[in-house]
Formats: structure tokens, sequence, C-alpha cells
């Protein structure tokens, strides 16, 4: 992967096809609970691949204390992706998306009470500037705005706390490869997804046509399995603030696909929403050489 793909350029490719993921699933005719089961299955399948093609073992006699928080953080992740495609069917990919991001604002504000970090002027008006972009996303006080609109902010909302508490966890996670924590954590998800899934919707991937089942593919083993190895090989390689920069290629990415390619609408207000939401957390992001570790321990928003 070394020899095909430069560092930086694996980040970008990896962040840009994050940010199409909304085209894919919204033609997908399952329900949310069921996608997010079958991504993290071909994800899974396809890392183990990747774990016995490189000769990869995992060390459990090493690493079985870390195994609750881990299968903690996989349940989180599972329902994180529940709900985001959940906020797909109500609401638009680029309002979904840009709610989604107030997740690191979460993580930024909930640290310092958990780690006993300083929080600082800086975060607080960082909070306070994304939660009004936060407002304008759901266009409060606009009629035409609709119920299914916010309750499709609200499960972009919640799909941020469980990504939220996904990093937080992963804080207190110690001594475990990436690629291994993730596909342990994909296992994990698994094991949670498939009784929810059995008890709500239940299977019908059978019931898929060609399309649907090459659009299932692609996001479990492309937008998943791939960009995962993607995104792991080049993390160790790049600087801190660089990888907060890059990172907001797949929001950006995610609105231009929805506006231009799904036709979805995206209002003037919600586009200043998004502004302010992305535009602060960037800013508290790049906090150079004080939290130069603070992106090791980040995962993939999607």
């Amino acid at each position: 992967m070394k020899k095909l793909f430069t560092p930086q350029f694996a980040f970008i490719l990896s962040m840009a096809v994050f940010g199409t993921i909304g085209v894919f699933v919204k033609n997908i005719p399952l329900s949310p609970g069921e996608i997010a089961l079958y991504r993290a299955i071909l994800a899974t399948l396809l890392i183990l691949v990747f774990l016995l093609v490189t000769k990869r073992k995992i060390p459990f006699k090493d690493i079985k204390k870390q195994i609750p928080l881990l299968f903690l953080s996989g349940v989180a992740m599972g329902f994180n992706w529940l709900f985001l495609f959940e906020a797909y069917n109500y609401t638009t990919v680029s309002v979904a998306t840009l709610s989604y991001y107030f997740a690191p604002v979460l993580v930024a504000i909930i640290c310092p009470f958990l780690f006993k970090e300083k929080m600082t002027v800086k975060n607080i008006i960082c909070f306070i500037c994304s939660t009004l972009g936060i407002v304008l996303i759901t266009g409060i006080g606009d009629l035409s705005s609709g119920k299914n609109h916010l309750i499709g902010v609200g499960f972009g909302l919640l799909a941020a706390c469980l990504y939220a508490s996904v990093v937080i966890i992963n804080k207190y996670i110690k001594g475990v490869e990436g690629i291994t924590r993730t596909f342990l954590q994909f296992v994990f998800s698994i094991t949670v997804l498939l009784p929810y899934v059995l008890l709500t919707s239940g299977i019908n991937v059978l019931s898929l046509n060609l399309k649907g089942i090459t659009m299932l593919l692609i996001v479990g083993l492309v937008h998943t399995g791939v960009t995962y190895c993607l995104y792991f090989s080049s993390l160790k390689e790049l600087k801190g603030e660089k990888l907060a920069i890059l990172s907001y290629i797949d929001p950006l990415v995610a609105v231009l696909t929805s506006v231009l390619i799904l036709q979805e609408p995206l209002t003037i207000t919600q586009a200043i929403g998004g502004l302010l939401v992305l535009g602060f957390t960037l800013f508290n992001e790049i906090n150079l050489k004080k939290h130069k570790n603070k992106n090791q321990s980040k995962q993939l928003l999607q």
C-alpha cells in the first residue's frame, strides 16, 4: 500500500470516499440497522483477509484486559452507524453529516471532566458557536423545515454522541494496535446489531436487486474495509494538525454529493450553520503542540 500511495494521498482518499457514503446508503432499500449490520460483517471479513495475508496475529493474551472496553466501543460504533443511517432517512445527507460533525466538539467539552484536562476559553467559545451552528442547521423557527427534518437532525446528534463515546472509550484502551482494535470493534458491533435486526426489521437482504447488492458491497468493502486500512496506514505518518485539516474533506464531499448528485436542498441558513460547526470544530482541533497526540486516539467519523 505504501508503494501505491503516499500517506497524505491515502488519508485524503479515505476522507473523500467516506464523504460519498450517504449516496450509496440512500440507494439501499434496507433498514438502517440491517445496512449497519452488513457493513460490519463485510468489513470484518475484508480486514480478516488482510490480517491473514499480512500474517498478523491478534495477541489476545496481551489485550484480554482491554476486551470489555473494546466491546463497549464496538457497541457504540455499531449503533453510531445505525443512527447516522437513520438520519439519512429523515433529512438530507448534508444536514445529517453536519449534525454528526458536532461530535468532536462534544469530545472537547467532555474530556476535561473525565481526564482532568484544562478547559480553555477557546473550548467554550467553540462549543457555543458550534451549538449555534446546529441551531441554524435544524431550522428552528422555520415552519417549512418539517417534523421529519428535525427527527433527522436528532438522529444525527445521537450518532454524534455515540461517536464521541467511541473516542472517549478509546482513550482508555491501551496497547491495542489500530487495525486490531478496529477488527475487534467490528466483531463486537456484529454481536449487538444482529439481535437488534432480528428483533426489529428482520433479514431482508435476499429482496435486494443487483443495484442494491452492489451498493451494499461498496459500503461494506470499500467505504469500511478498504477505507479503514487506508486510514490506519496513513495515520501514523501524518502530523496531528494536518490530520485535523484533511479530515474536513469528508463533510465537504458529503455536502457536495448531497446537493449535486442527490439534488437535496441546502438552505443558506443551513450552510451558514454548517460553516459554524465545521469552522469552530476545526479551530478547536488545531491545538498544535499541546495536544499533538490527540488524533492518534480518534477514529473515523463514519
